[in-house]
This record gives C-alpha cells, sequence and structure tokens, in this order.
C-alpha cells in the first residue's frame, strides 16, 4: 500500500508518501514540504495568529491534495510542540478538520521522543545495544534512551532552534551577552534531566536525528545529502566546540553560505549548535551517528506494526 504521513512540525509541514508492506522497509516514494515556521508565528498569548491559521489550512490542504494524486491509500497526519502549545490549540485543530478533513493527532512530547526512538532502532538494528536518541526541532529537544524499541527514558525540553532563536536571539549577528545568556539556559535545562539517563548506565551508541544535526555535520565535513541515505554521517562534539563561536560571529546571510544550510535555516542554525553541543557535553557524548530516520518514518512504523501480515 502507498501510505503518506503529514508531519505538521514547528518548522515545516511535511507530507512523505512511502510504498510500505508489514514486516518490510517503507520506501520512499515522494515528498512535499513547505515552511511555515509555526513556532515564531505566536502572538504574545501564545496563539497563532489568524495569518499563521489560514497559511496552515492552505498548506495542509495542498499536501493531502499531493498525497490523493500520488494515490496515498491513507495519511497519518500529526502535529508536535508549535500546535501542542499554541494557546488556540483547539480552534486551529478544528479549523483544520473542518475545512481539510484532516484530523491532527497532537503528539505529546514524550510520544515523539518514543516514535524517534523507534525509527532509530529499526535504522541501526539490535545489535547497537543500548541507543541514546537526540532529536533538535523547531520547538523542543527529544532525548530518548534503550536497549529495546520501546526506550526505557525519554523526555522532551523546550529546546526547538526555532523556539530558542525567536524568543533569545535578536540581532544580526546575534549580541554576545544572548548567545551566552542561551547557552547557559541550555546547559542548566539539559542538565535537570541527566541523572534520569545516567542511573541506566551508560550507551553503547549514540544517534541523532533531524535537520539541525545533519546540518551541524554537514558543515563539519560529512557527507553530503547526494551521496545517499546509506552514507555514514558523524559529528563530533569537538567539532561543534570549533564551530559554535563561528557561528555566533556569523551573519544569517553567512551562515546560509556554508555547505548544506538552507536560508530558511540559517537564522536557527546557532541556536541548535548551541543544544547539540550541550547535549553532548552533559551526556558526555565525543561522537554521534546521524540517523536518517526520524519521527515520520517512526509513525509509519508504529502503524505498519499494526497491519496483519500477509
Amino acid at each position: 500500500m502507498r501510505l503518506g504521513v503529514l508531519d505538521v512540525g514547528s518548522n515545516t509541514v511535511h507530507l512523505l508518501a512511502v510504498d510500505a508492506h508489514g514486516g518490510a522497509r517503507p520506501l520512499p516514494a515522494f515528498s512535499y514540504k513547505a515552511e511555515l515556521r509555526l513556532a515564531e508565528l505566536l502572538d504574545a498569548d501564545g496563539a497563532i495568529g489568524p495569518e499563521g491559521v489560514d497559511r496552515l489550512v492552505a498548506t495542509i490542504a495542498d499536501a493531502l491534495q499531493a498525497a490523493e494524486d500520488k494515490g496515498c491509500e491513507d495519511v497519518l497526519a500529526f502535529a508536535t510542540s508549535a500546535v501542542r502549545e499554541a494557546g488556540n490549540a483547539d480552534h486551529v485543530l478544528g479549523r483544520v478538520r473542518a475545512e481539510t478533513g484532516a484530523d491532527l493527532q497532537v503528539l505529546s512530547g514524550a510520544e515523539e521522543a518514543r516514535l524517534t526512538f523507534l525509527a532509530a532502532r529499526r535504522w541501526f538494528g539490535w545489535s547497537a545495544g543500548r541507543l541514546l536518541v537526540l532529536d533538535i526541532g523547531g520547538g523542543s529537544l527529544e532525548i530518548a534512551y534503550g536497549m529495546d524499541e520501546e526506550p526505557d527514558a525519554a523526555v522532551s525540553l523546550p529546546l526547538g532552534a526555532g523556539r530558542l532563536t525567536s524568543g533569545r536571539l535578536p540581532g544580526d549577528p546575534p549580541d554576545a551577552t544572548d548567545v551566552r545568556a542561551l547557552r547557559r539556559h541550555v546547559r542548566a535545562e539539559i542538565a535537570r534531566t541527566v541523572g534520569e539517563f545516567s542511573r541506566l548506565g551508560g550507551p553503547d551508541h549514540t544517534v541523532a536525528t533531524s535537520k539541525t544535526f545533519r546540518q551541524l555535520a554537514r558543515i563539519g565535513g560529512a557527507a553530503r545529502s547526494a551521496e545517499g541515505l546509506y552514507a555514514q554521517r558523524r559529528l563530533s562534539r569537538a567539532s561543534l566546540e570549533e564551530w559554535v563561536p563561528r557561528l555566533a560571529a556569523m551573519t544569517v546571510r553567512q551562515r546560509a553560505d556554508l555547505p548544506g544550510v538552507s536560508i530558511g535555516r540559517a537564522p536557527q542554525l546557532l541556536a541548535g549548535a548551541l543544544v547539540a553541543e550541550a547535549a553532548m557535553d552533559l551526556f558526555d557524548v565525543d561522537v554521534l551517528e546521524i540517523c536518517p530516520w526520524a519521527l515520520r518514518e517512526g509513525v509509519i512504523l508504529r502503524r505498519l506494526d499494526r497491519l496483519p501480515r500477509a
């Protein structure tokens, strides 16, 4: 069957269509993506403004039309932190349902972490042992750890690259005082969770998902996306420690000129780098591997697990 998964995230609305069968690896067939930056469209009361809701409804309608055009039998639609935390979430979900027919499932942060962990486990397999999985989104940071397909510990922190950029890093380039204050904030937030994971023992393998980690790995010398899913991509703490001060001194335009960095994501790269560096430092990770599968694949895999076997 051809299955679609519609991810309404803090940065983008992304439809991924895959050819899927129970017990088999889902094969990507089509991708539709639109950048909305919902995390940056919240008003002073934390609600998504009228223009943002209009754009979201129109974008979801376009994505669903694309799914129909590409022959998707079903579309799994979900939303993450930007909608989850919006002060008018019920209104937003109601309009989306009424005008597009999509019944968005709002995932909790812990659900995001668990589904992303499942995707990483399936990608790396049982031989990877105990996994520590990190994911930096637009609105939140997810951390999960475990030996099986269900993590033993999973948390979500309000440390997304988009959220932190819009709320704490004005200026282009940002003021050094703001960068330092954000660094302290990020490390204090992550440090509160470290004990929950360290009592479970050290990981055998640390992996990361998300566009932010892929871009940081790329500017550190990792393989280009054109080299395919199966090219091994790594990110070292030493590379991050070298790049963070350089990114802090750059304008958005200068960051966009870096390899693998788009103009749309360039404003968030510094905040993402500060979060990544802090997580690797506080969890004592020297090198991590980039996993090409993440939340969308986790949602698909969970759905496939529930299909009857032929």
